[in-house]
């Protein structure tokens, strides 16, 4: 990274961001919880339901504009814009890396196969991951969440599915290359088997541009997720997303344009963020920028 100031920002923020979307949530409730007694006194009579800042309104008026403990207002039904920024940024990383984690998976072994696999199994392999670069990422994303439903769960699915193929694309042209390297032809005439060859010589040699890659499809499966729940196909209310807030905002826009600023703010640095890092773990690895 040789001290990109770009990729320190980008590890700066995500930092940052990952102990806001940790603690932010229960920070705010601790803080917001004798405001939110003073708007609704149900709050403390006996056996009442626990406050929660990012769920519930703090204030008896929407749209409530920043100042005191409300550092940036409230949303349309009063409830605490910070709160819900730190949730939707939970959502957003949870969805992120989960969806990674598992094209990961999948493209690795996909791609792994389709070069080093028994020989019936490649040209399908290979000819199926091709066909599922005919749909367009986001319209599959949309026909899966509209089968399943909306929500959580239905959206890593379809992002998932979304993902795997160009990493699975990406493996099967490193594993290609690296099966003719000298290390990998000597052990495989030393009598090493397939798994022996991919866990020792190949998968040590892809973890770098694996990480890389990995850093800036986050970015993507981050806008996606936003997309679909802009969309209101997403996570749903009264769950929050950098999405559905944003689309909250653009409805209230002509009365109150301050709002749609946080959510497109921190969805846009994020994305930055993330595509710094990308770039300067690729730029680290890359010799030729040694």
């Amino acid at each position: 990274m040789r001290r990109d100031p770009l990729t320190i920002f980008g590890i700066a923020f995500l930092a940052l961001l990952l102990l806001f979307a940790t603690f932010g949530p229960s920070i705010r409730t601790s803080q917001l919880e004798g405001l939110a007694r003073q708007v609704d006194p149900e709050l403390t009579r006996p056996g009442a339901p626990p406050f929660d800042a990012v769920r519930m309104a703090v204030s008896e008026k929407p749209f409530a504009p920043r100042g005191g403990e409300l550092w940036m207002g409230t949303d349309e039904t009063g409830r605490d814009i910070v709160a819900r920024l730190a949730q939707g940024a939970r959502v957003s990383l949870l969805v992120g890396f989960v969806v990674q984690a598992v094209a990961l998976l999948v493209g690795l072994t996909v791609g792994v196969l389709g070069v080093l696999g028994p020989k019936w199994l490649r040209s399908p392999l290979l000819r199926f991951t091709d066909g599922m670069f005919a749909f367009p990422d986001i319209l599959l994303a949309i026909l899966i969440v509209a089968v399943l439903g909306p929500g959580m769960t239905p959206v890593i699915v379809a992002l998932a599915v979304t993902a795997w193929p160009s990493l699975a694309r990406l493996v099967v042209t490193q594993v290609a290359t690296l099966k003719d390297r000298e290390y990998v032809v000597a052990a495989r005439a030393n009598g090493a088997g397939t798994f022996y060859l991919v866990t020792r010589h190949i998968l040590p040699q892809l973890f770098g541009i694996l990480l890389a890659v990995s850093m800036i499809e986050i970015a993507g499966t981050i806008l996606a997720e936003s997309t679909l729940s802009f969309l209101g196909i997403g996570v749903q209310e009264p769950d929050p997303s950098w999405g559905n807030m944003i689309n909250v905002a653009r409805i209230n826009m002509a009365s109150h344009p301050e709002k749609l600023i946080p959510p497109c703010v921190i969805l846009s640095v994020t994305i930055f963020a993330l595509n710094f890092v990308g770039d300067g773990l690729r730029n680290m690895l890359d010799p030729k920028g040694r």
